[in-house]
């Protein structure tokens, strides 16, 4: 181990300016062994620095090469295994735990012992040492750790010096001096020991020599000292003078100090009060103007609204700790109140007498509006209250409960005068939809006595008085007008079976007109209101507000009497929004307005079915439009629930449009023709398609024409089956005839796949009505040839079907003779007069099947031609006519009818 330390030195850590101290022979634990060495070094040069480093043996020779090397500062812990049984194991704890296996115990704790020492000696005790016998640490400070540590160590750990150059350069001139100095070393050391005497005694004299200059040097200290004491009791007179000045200093400093303290005093005191005047103190034209200020005047009004906002600053003052406690803040605070309370109650009492003298000055114009198809603006009385929104603003802050009850007064007031304007619009409206009777016309422009309107305006402003008008007498007015207006209700088959004039389209268009007008008033009074609510009241919508879902239908419905919330008579909960507030007002004031377009739409509906279809595209552009605006507003969500009800009604008429077809009668003794209800859908889908162009429930349409279609298709084959008069394929055919020129014509793209099915059916009952039309004419020929084919059919090779007895040269003969060109001709005659009778004349579609009939016998003529030439061969057979007289036979028929 020792040659192999030299060699590690010599190759490996002299060229570093490192010395080698300790190795250790090592292998990793758990691994296949690759034996290196674990060496414990130091720098040669400071500051000095200690590394443990791994040295690995080259597999290519008999070098050594250094392979990692640790600083000893980054050693956190040893491990020795166990301090008590010989284990060569240890670990070392760097950045991560390394486990070795020395080759001896003996080796393992010399290397143990090497790191405890230079980390005693240059990084004073940082390492743990685990599982380390204290015998062998012990062991390691043979004469205390005092020694160790001071340095006296260092010899113990140098095994050996080199020397340096100097050294070198010094010893080789000392023995070039002396010849025996390698021949006769014990002389050479016998001469340098006399010499070094000689050198200790020349010490001696040169100390003893420097006795006298020492004691110089003494006294000198002596003289010094002497001056120290002099310069001392000087230094503490002085210090016994500026003490009496620093406990005058300090007097002085003391009373300066309270002098600031005063006056710091006095202008927080100066602070106070200025802050106390400043903010809680009210002018006197402002008091003035709480307690006497006109209200009426927009002057009073804006002098009003500067002394409330002064009043709310001084009362919402930030007290700053102990005002409360002064009187005279107590005094003004009283004041405050009492000016708040005395401005409060004849703000409210004035409000509610203008709320009161505007509803008679707008019951006034009620007269005017009875016979137009109008409502009465709110401008004017939203012009002169909106006035008054600081105030109420300034109200609902100060008192809550005053502003609630204001709020529920106002409410309740223009509630009874919206009732009364509503109905009364309603009331117009209906008597215009029904017609001018005369009782109608009479009631339409009978106007008021002025009592009347004096007493029923009188009856708005009673704390129990209702409206009695009803509007339920117009349900039972006679629905008719002139002559010429239907009753009740209208259908496919009532469409089908009137003339373009009799459909009344100028009803329609006048009950369209009105409607739109009935819409196009409710909608800004609507609006109108609930802004000037908004702002009047302070309850403007919050962004956020505005942009959240609208409210349920069910809980917007003026009709029920338990979804009218009082809004004066009970305080709101915390918990209720601005917007619910806002939807509560508008639910009271508006209840009627829901429960009369319901009952205007069932008397639409009542009038005329189809009413549905200009209510339902009308309802739905004006909901379209309301939500656009403002998908939360009363109007949004009142419209939003009528429209449903003019949705249901649109289906139901749907449905019954289905029901009378399949409920529809046909005559046996007269053919059938085209069925009304097929009329009738046509003229259905151009009403509709005039009506639905570009509205917003294209949809409602489609899906009700799919249902129509497919009902129409089922009754026509119904009917079909059930027609005695009629053959079967002739109602299709013509039916399906009409439908399919219908679709094309009217280009509805959600029923191009009906179109396309109209098309087949019509085509297979046109083929099916002319091959069994056309076995008539020649029916014993064709009987015949159907017994060839039949044999032909069972095997009989086709040129031996001659030699069959029934249908021999001679039996073919006797059956052609009977149907000479003459008897074709006539036979085809009759065949067109049974054609004309059975298809009809609004169709026109008898060219047509006279024209397929004609391609029809010319295909079978083909035929029979082709079997007689197959069958018969060479037997000179033919027919008595040809192709060409069987045109000339069609084309003289046809011009002849």
């Amino acid at each position: 181990m020792t040659a192999i330390k030299h060699a590690l030195q010599r190759d490996i850590f002299t060229p570093n300016d490192e010395r080698l101290l300790s190795i250790v022979n090592v292998c990793k634990a758990g691994k296949k062994k690759k034996n290196c060495f674990l060496c414990a070094t130091v720098t040669t040069e400071r500051p000095v620095q200690v590394k443990v480093v791994k040295v690995k043996k080259s597999d290519k020779g008999d070098f050594y090469k250094r392979q990692t090397a640790w600083e000893l500062r980054e050693l956190a812990v040893v491990d020795a295994k166990d301090a008590n049984k010989e284990n060569p194991e240890f670990d070392l704890h760097f950045e991560k735990v390394y486990k070795w296996v020395a080759s001896s115990t003996a080796e393992k704790n010399s290397f143990i012992s090497y790191i405890w020492k230079l980390n005693q000696r240059y990084l004073r005790k940082k390492i743990d040492f685990v599982n380390v016998s204290s015998q062998l640490l012990e062991e390691s400070v043979p004469s205390g750790e005092n020694q160790s540590v001071a340095g006296g160590d260092e010899e113990t750990l140098d095994d050996y010096q080199e020397l340096n150059t100097r050294e070198e350069q010094d010893i080789e001139i000392m023995m070039e001096g002396c010849e025996y100095a390698i021949s006769n070393a014990e002389a050479f050391a016998e001469k340098l020991s006399s010499e070094l005497q000689v050198l200790d005694g020349a010490n001696i004299q040169s100390i003893m020599a420097s006795e006298k200059q020492v004691n110089i040097l003494m006294q000198l200290l002596d003289e010094a000292l002497n001056e120290v004491d002099t310069i001392e009791g000087k230094l503490s007179s002085y210090e016994e003078m500026l003490q009496s000045v620093k406990e005058q200093m300090d007097q002085i400093s003391q009373s300066n100090h309270l002098i600031q303290l005063s006056n710091t005093n006095n202008v927080r005191l100066l602070d106070e009060i200025e802050f106390l005047v400043n903010h809680m103190d009210l002018s006197k034209g402002h008091i003035k103007a709480l307690q006497d200020g006109d209200l009426s005047s927009s002057k009073g009004i804006e002098a009003c609204t500067d002394a409330a906002e002064a009043l709310l600053q001084c009362m919402n003052i930030a007290l700053r700790p102990g005002h409360d406690k002064l009187h005279a803040v107590k005094q003004q605070q009283h004041l405050f109140n009492d000016l708040r309370e005395q401005f409060a109650r004849r703000l409210t009492n004035h409000l509610n007498n203008v709320f009161v003298h505007q509803g008679h000055d707008q019951s006034a114009t009620l007269a005017q509006h009875s016979v137009e198809l109008s409502l009465p603006k709110h401008n004017p009385l939203h012009r002169d209250l909106l006035r008054y929104a600081k105030l109420m603003e300034w109200l609902k802050n100060t008192q809550c409960e005053k502003y609630e009850g204001l709020t529920g007064n106002y409410v309740d007031y223009i509630a009874r005068l919206y009732e009364r304007e509503i109905k009364d619009f309603f009331e117009v409206a209906k008597i215009k939809m029904t017609g001018t009777t005369k009782e109608g016309k009479k009631f339409a422009t009978l106007p008021r006595k002025e009592s009347a309107v004096k007493q029923e305006t009188e009856s708005l402003h009673g704390s129990s008085g209702k409206l009695t008008g009803s509007t339920s007498s117009l349900n039972k007015l006679p629905i008719q007008g002139g002559g010429s207006r239907r009753s009740q209700s209208s259908s496919l088959l009532d469409m089908g079976n009137m003339s373009a004039s009799d459909l009344d389209v100028a009803d329609r268009t006048k009950f369209d007109k009105i409607f739109e007008q009935v819409l196009s008033e409710l909608e800004p009074l609507c609006l109108a209101e609930q802004d000037f609510i908004s702002k009047f009241f302070k309850l403007q919508q919050q962004p956020s507000m505005l942009g959240s879902t609208a409210v349920d239908g069910e809980e917007v419905d003026g009709a029920g009497p338990s979804r009218h919330v009082s809004v004066g008579g009970e305080r709101p909960q915390s918990a209720t929004s601005e917007k619910e507030m806002v939807r509560l007002m508008m639910n009271k004031i508006f209840h009627c307005i829901e429960v009369e377009l319901n009952n205007l739409i069932a008397l639409g509906d009542k009038i005329d079915s189809f009413n549905s279809l200009y209510m339902l595209v009308k309802m739905s552009h004006h909901v379209w439009t309301a939500e656009n605006v403002d998908p939360a507003s009363y109007l949004s969500t009142t419209l939003g629930n009528v429209l449903v009800t003019v949705k249901r009604n649109f289906d139901k008429c749907i449905s019954n449009q289905i029901k009378q077809m399949e409920e529809v009668k046909i005559s046996k003794k007269s053919k059938v023709g085209i069925l009304p209800f097929v009329t009738g859908i046509e003229q259905f889908a151009e009403l509709a398609e005039t009506i639905f162009r570009n509205a917003e429930r294209r949809g409602d349409l489609d899906k009700a024409y799919v249902k129509l279609i497919r009902a129409v298709y089922f009754n026509v084959e119904k009917v079909a089956n059930e027609s005695q008069k009629t053959p079967r394929d002739v109602v299709m055919m013509e039916n399906f005839h009409h439908i399919f020129s219908t679709l094309s014509r009217l280009k509805i793209s959600c029923l191009e796949t009906e179109r396309k099915e109209a098309k087949y059916k019509y085509t297979d009952h046109l083929q099916s009505y002319v091959i069994y039309s056309l076995g008539q004419p020649l029916e014993k020929l064709n009987h015949f040839f159907e017994g060839v084919e039949a044999r032909v059919a069972q095997g009989v090779r086709e040129e031996e079907v001659s030699y069959q007895l029934a249908f021999n040269k001679q039996e073919l003969r006797k059956v052609i003779k009977e149907y000479p060109g003459k008897e074709v001709k006539k036979g085809l005659d009759n065949l067109y007069k049974k054609v004309d009778k059975h298809l009809c004349e609004e169709e026109n579609l008898l060219q047509v099947v006279w024209h397929s009939m004609q391609d029809e016998f010319i295909r079978q003529y083909k035929h029979f031609v082709g079997l007689i030439g197959r069958c018969y061969p060479g037997s000179g057979i033919t027919m008595d006519f040809t192709i060409q007289d069987i045109l000339e036979y069609f084309s003289s028929i046809a011009q002849s009818h």
